[in-house]
């Protein structure tokens, strides 16, 4: 089958967009630059007070963190089922990563295992929303009241996702975390935003992020001022600590673009998810992630549990027949964030999370990222000769 141009992602108004920013020489106009209305945008979206641009989904977390006031001697729960990233944000802060365990059948944190390690140095909690399906939130923020603790979600896979209450993921802890990295379902090579509803959260989380410029205020990231106050020799420009964590003009000028399409790329990795499901609903090999009623997946991935108890086949087979036929790849999840040499050997973290020991080696994640109905259509049927093949 032949691919669609691979440039299918950046038919809107990228190029436009880029343009303008090599047309102005990157400067941005009294109205605000291109990372200004991308944040506006993103705000809107989900009905956020506010949006703040980053160069990455690592450096909004670190940030958050900081913001809420993590630091040496505290502890952040966080599932171990996950990327590095969100282990490294919560260290970069000084701060303990709590490993939580995960429910085996939604693959995702468990609430029960969460208050379970709840500690008198317990400042926050970091959810996950893994593979595009989105948390037990009402267990979730009923632990954090109960106790007093911060909520970040970490939605770097799950653009668009809803509980089962109706709330868009990202929009119901302290502060909603987002990727725009390469294989994310809104993109600009790298990149990420935070959302919050509090203004004085927002501020620091701007201020963390930009370098700590004293200009800097919740809704606006223009470090400029008056110029005859800008040029002055007595003028002070900084009042808070900061990282140079800003978002590019050509990346946010691509990000914004994107948003404006957020639907339609949402849309296809909900379809394929969707055709996904329905190929293996009668398989006894291959369990769909399960998504708790009424909630919405947005298919970062889609992701199953391969029986490796009673399966005549080996994960690694599996996988080697399915690419042999034209599957486009299945990825394993990654290591537990305990498991990571670099974590390993410097003992980074506390408590062990035997389901998710277990459920790791289990998950086959399948890409969604096909450009149309006819390409996932396509890997969906490759997914059923592969099942065929192995009498599963």
């Amino acid at each position: 089958m032949i691919k669609n141009d691979l440039n299918w992602r950046f038919q809107g108004n990228e190029r436009l967009y880029i343009d303008e920013v090599l047309s102005s020489g990157f400067k941005a106009g009294a109205d605000g630059a291109f990372s200004t209305k991308l944040e506006k945008l993103f705000a809107e979206k989900y009905n956020q007070n506010f949006a703040v641009a980053f160069n990455s989904g690592t450096s909004t977390l670190h940030s958050i963190l900081l913001a809420l006031g993590c630091g040496p001697g505290d502890e952040v729960l966080v599932p171990s089922l996950t990327p590095l990233m969100c282990g490294l944000a919560i260290h970069y802060t000084g701060a303990t990563p709590v490993y939580v365990d995960i429910n085996p059948d939604t693959f995702l944190i468990d609430p029960i295992d969460l208050e379970r390690k709840v500690s008198k140095n317990t400042i926050a909690i970091m959810v996950v929303h893994m593979y595009g399906a989105v948390c037990d939130m009402t267990a979730i923020l009923s632990v954090g009241i109960k106790h007093n603790l911060a909520v970040v979600e970490d939605c770097a896979q799950c653009h668009g996702g809803l509980s089962n209450t109706g709330k868009l993921a990202g929009t119901m802890g302290s502060a909603g975390s987002w990727s725009f990295e390469n294989s994310k379902q809104l993109t600009c090579g790298d990149g990420g935003i935070v959302t919050t509803d509090d203004e004085s959260l927002a501020t620091k989380i701007r201020k963390i992020g930009g370098l700590g410029f004293k200009t800097l205020t919740a809704g606006a990231g223009r470090v400029r001022t008056d110029r005859d106050k800008l040029q002055s020799p007595d003028w002070e420009r900084f009042d808070a600590i900061g990282y140079n964590y800003r978002l590019n003009q050509l990346a946010a000028a691509i990000a914004l673009a994107q948003v404006e399409r957020q639907d339609y790329f949402i849309g296809l990795r909900k379809l394929a998810g969707m055709k996904y499901t329905a190929t293996i609903r009668e398989s006894k090999l291959l369990t769909a992630q399960k998504v708790i009623e009424g909630s919405v997946n947005t298919f970062y991935t889609f992701s199953a549990k391969f029986d490796t108890d009673n399966s005549r086949v080996s994960w690694a087979d599996f996988r080697k027949k399915y690419m042999s036929l034209g599957g486009d790849g299945i990825y394993a999840a990654s290591k537990l964030m305990y498991q990571e040499p670099i974590f390993r050997e410097l003992s980074i973290g506390k408590e062990r999370t035997p389901i998710a020991e277990k459920i790791q080696t289990q998950i086959m994640n399948f890409t969604t990222n096909q450009s149309n109905e006819e390409e996932i259509d396509h890997q969906c049927e490759i997914l059923m000769k592969t099942l065929e093949v192995f009498g599963e």
